[in-house]
């Protein structure tokens, strides 16, 4: 959603990097542009002068002027006033001290009204609570349907003793109820049946108007609701500012959510809302599944727009998916200089899939904002390709993938859709990936690179051993491929001397080279002996 705004703000500071001192004309550039940069993203004017404009006082003061990098300084102070506008500190919904607490969603018609409350009630069950969903929305066609199938795919019960307009009657059919009376009753179930938690789904309009918003005052008056939480789509401009402050003045809402902020419009508008109405933003719907959505978090959508990540919420997401247990037993098992196994690593792949989808995980992480072409264009369906040819093997196979020969790679390829090619490069693939696990395992580091700092020499940079062993290895690992193998014993472990490629399972025997036909520099014979 902000992918654009991130982009120009980061450019910005990019500009600012490597100077020991900032001048005023310095500060007024870098303003300028992050104002174009937050009118380019929808934010509203006012918004955007009061935010420049305390930037602007604290660049240029003591502040930034005694730092000892300045550059720094100013994304410190950007990242606080971005934390500012987006309401400060994580606003949390407050329980009533006497069951049921209330909550009212409000908003216009096609905001996501409907499936946030599904959304909702699902968030509220998983944190214990009891949640009820009341069906007053009784003028949009099929609204009662819609929310009773969301419900039970949240695993929420719903209240609807009114059905409202069906398909077909049209917006002003006759067959419409009092939705007034609906959340009265609504209320008053979930006290008999003790549900702690009462979401009440409103009706809307297409736009701002004198019977919607007496509708919305009355249901409020009935039911007197603990939160009233106006929804909004972030993908709808300035209106959203408009409509908002249509709403505090008509009902009065104690926060906001946001809907579709998984879009690709510049949703700037949406950031405005807070600025304006003075109400901060507490929920924000992320994508399409009910899963998708999540406690707003003022200071972490700052560090991602800033390209800065969001490391804690990829932690909590990380925490719901993986099993404890089963972090244990991989723990333990690697801790007894185990291999890590296919099978180990398709149970790897089925949790981060239950995290979500892996692009917003990867977007999650500092710095990829640089890699956002790259991460567009990575194919999340690549997972599933290498799902299909794990589970086409053998549980023999899973486990020591070096009895995989010719004709069982051709199986495996044909039980999963795939080509032979796929099948060898996935296995390749994870042989690297289990040496690196050894090498770490050993405290060697990872292989290619530098030891961790605070390591005795020779500790790192992916060598084996305590330090002594600095030569490079004279042999070469043995091939899982049975037939590539024995090649190599033929060979001697050496490598292909023309470096032109054998069969595609490593049959065929390369040419026999003379070494007394090679050209070598003086003193190089002696290292031509086994």
């Amino acid at each position: 959603m902000f992918a654009t705004l991130s982009d120009r703000l980061t450019a910005t500071f990019k500009s600012l990097r490597g100077k020991g001192r900032l001048s005023e004309a310095d500060v007024d550039a870098t303003i300028r542009e992050i104002r174009r940069a937050l009118l380019d993203a929808d934010v509203a004017l006012p918004v955007v002068r009061q935010f420049t404009s305390r930037i602007r006082e604290r660049a240029v003061g003591i502040e930034v002027s005694q730092a000892l990098n300045p550059a720094q300084q100013v994304v410190k102070i950007v990242n606080e006033e971005l934390v500012g506008i987006l309401g400060g500190e994580t606003r949390r919904l407050r329980f009533a001290k006497n069951p049921p607490t209330v909550i009212m969603l409000a908003g216009l018609q096609g905001a996501g009204k409907t499936t946030l409350a599904g959304k909702l009630g699902r968030w509220l069950r998983e944190q214990g609570h009891t949640p009820l969903l009341v069906a007053s929305d009784l003028q949009r066609p099929n609204a009662v349907t819609q929310l009773e199938v969301v419900g039970q795919r949240a695993g929420v019960p719903v209240f609807a003793p009114e059905r409202g307009v069906s398909e077909g009657q049209g917006v002003s059919g006759t067959s419409q109820g009092d939705p007034v009376q609906v959340a009265r009753d609504g209320v008053a179930f979930a006290r008999d049946k003790h549900h702690d938690v009462v979401i009440i789904d409103t009706a809307g309009r297409l736009g701002v108007d004198g019977e919607l918003m007496q509708q919305a005052a009355d249901i409020k008056a009935a039911t007197s609701p603990d939160e009233v939480l106006f929804v909004v789509d972030a993908m709808i401009g300035q209106d959203a500012v408009t409509t908002a402050m249509a709403f505090m003045e008509g009902v009065g809402f104690t926060g906001v959510v946001l809907s579709k902020l998984d879009g690709d419009a510049r949703g700037g508008a949406a950031l405005s809302v807070v600025g304006v109405t003075g109400q901060p933003v507490m929920f924000a719907s992320t994508g399409e599944k009910l899963e998708e959505f999540e406690l707003f978090h003022p200071d972490r959508m700052a560090s991602r727009i800033l390209d800065m990540g969001d490391i804690l919420t990829l932690i909590e997401q990380a925490e719901k998916a993986f099993d404890a247990e089963q972090a244990e037993k991989m723990a333990a098992k690697l801790a007894a200089d185990e291999d890590f196994t296919l099978e180990d690593f398709l149970a790897q792949m089925a949790a981060l899939k239950n995290m979500g989808s892996l692009k917003k995980m990867l977007g999650m992480l500092p710095g990829m904002g640089e890699l956002r072409e790259q991460l567009d264009n990575f194919d999340e369906r690549e997972m599933d390709r290498v799902e299909a040819i794990i589970k086409s093997m053998t549980p023999l196979e899973r486990r020591q993938p070096r009895v995989l020969n010719g004709s069982r790679r051709l199986r495996v390829a044909k039980g999963s859709g795939t080509q032979v090619s796929e099948v060898n490069t996935l296995i390749e693939r994870f042989g690297e990936a289990q040496k690196m696990m050894r090498a770490m395992r050993r405290g060697g580091g990872m292989p290619g690179m530098p030891g961790m700092p605070g390591m005795p020499p020779g500790i790192g940079g992916g060598k084996k051993g305590k330090g002594k062993n600095t030569a490079p290895r004279k042999g070469k690992a043995k091939s899982g491929n049975p037939a590539k193998r024995a090649q190599q014993l033929a060979d001697g472990g050496k490598k292909n001397p023309t470096g032109q490629p054998g069969g595609a399972f490593g049959v065929g025997q390369p040419p026999a080279i003379d070494p007394a036909n090679l050209e070598l520099p003086p003193g190089f014979e002696k290292f031509l002996g086994r």
